[in-house]
């Protein structure tokens, strides 16, 4: 595991036992959160000196379990997201499938308000799967690995109802996988994507 994978771990569990201690001395009942929508995780640009994935979108679930008036922890799911893979400055070459569950600490800054701004910083592994190569690789073998990385939320919640409420959210995770075709490195590629999203939620 890398040293930055470690710290963030390190840093999100001292962060989220603070969290939980503070909730508890404040005697505030819990809540929970749920939101589901859609996303659309954009990588960086250039992300390998040879290849370079392109955008993709798909449908995402959250559930959020409140400790006290600002502090949560969000567990992130979706529907697999699929992404074509480029030659730089040439055509399709594989197309890839990920799932990327993530876990992230929330600071909640109005919880009690109408509108609710929120910002979190969790970790995030990202599972590569159902790889295929085509054109100019079409009959190799391409194999991408599990990233674990950080992962860093801003977000925004607007009431609709008592319980029903709209949910816009920006998402950055740090992912880089490395990748191997017929069994031979091709080195790692940077995604580090961009994730914008929109969904309903209910408070419960």
């Amino acid at each position: 595991m890398r040293t930055k994978t470690k710290q963030a771990i390190a840093a999100i569990t001292a962060t989220a036992a603070i969290a939980m201690s503070t909730g508890a001395v404040a005697g505030e009942p819990g809540q929970w959160i749920f939101r589901v929508g859609a996303h659309d995780v954009a990588p960086k640009s250039r992300n390998h000196d040879v290849v370079n994935v392109d955008a993709g979108k798909t449908l995402t679930f959250n559930l959020t379990r409140i400790f006290n008036e600002h502090w949560g922890v969000e567990i992130l799911a979706a529907l697999p997201f699929e992404h074509d893979v480029n030659l730089n400055g040439g055509g399709k070459v594989a197309d890839v499938k990920h799932l990327p569950p993530t876990v992230s600490l929330q600071y909640h800054f109005a919880r009690e308000a109408r509108v609710r701004p929120y910002v979190g910083a969790g970790l995030n592994a990202t599972i590569f799967f159902s790889e295929h190569t085509t054109g100019a690789l079409a009959g190799t073998e391409l194999k991408l690995d599990t990233s674990f990385g950080a992962a860093a939320q801003a977000g925004i919640d607007v009431d609709l109802s008592a319980h029903w409420f709209l949910n816009a959210d920006a998402r950055w995770m740090d992912i880089d996988t490395d990748a191997t075709l017929n069994g031979a490195s091709l080195g790692a590629v940077q995604i580090d994507p961009l994730a914008i999203g929109v969904t309903i939620g209910r408070r419960f």
